[in-house]
């Protein structure tokens, strides 16, 4: 037996999808909120989707000083829409319907009350395994 053996890809646990109804204005037939899947991201895609929201911004009065600057709004859309497994938020027709072309704007479209949206957003984050919400580290980054 491999002293490595408990740490073989065959013993790592792996945690199921889940559901949420992020919005309670889209309804089943019988008037309860439609529930949505979703998956576990991995690290990477993490560090990805962190990437894509990350820009230089210059550090005022200091020239050739750059500090990265995470869009906390983009990072947690993205992170929304990949881990979506259904709807598919990459369906052409589902966005034609809601009149968008992306599939941050289908779900800003679908889930358009700002409490609702700030709710799924926590829960997200929590679901994902982050114990402090993007807006608590960006808060605790600041000072």
């Amino acid at each position: 037996m491999s002293k490595f053996a408990l740490f073989m890809k065959q013993n790592k646990e792996q945690k199921p999808n889940e559901t949420y109804a992020p919005t309670a204005t889209l309804k089943d037939e019988n008037g309860n909120p439609l529930e949505w899947e979703f998956r576990r991201i991995t690290s990477k895609e993490n560090d990805i989707i962190r990437d894509e929201c990350t820009t230089e911004v210059q550090v005022t009065g200091k020239p050739n000083l750059f500090r990265p600057k995470v869009n906390a709004s983009k990072y947690l859309a993205k992170l929304i829409v990949s881990a979506t497994v259904f709807p598919d938020l990459l369906d052409t027709e589902l966005q034609d319907s809601y009149g968008v072309k992306t599939p941050e704007d289908l779900l800003y479209a679908m889930v358009d009350d700002a409490g609702e949206y700030q709710q799924f957003g926590v829960w997200m984050q929590k679901y994902q395994g982050f114990t402090k919400s993007f807006d608590d580290k960006v808060e605790e980054a600041k000072n």
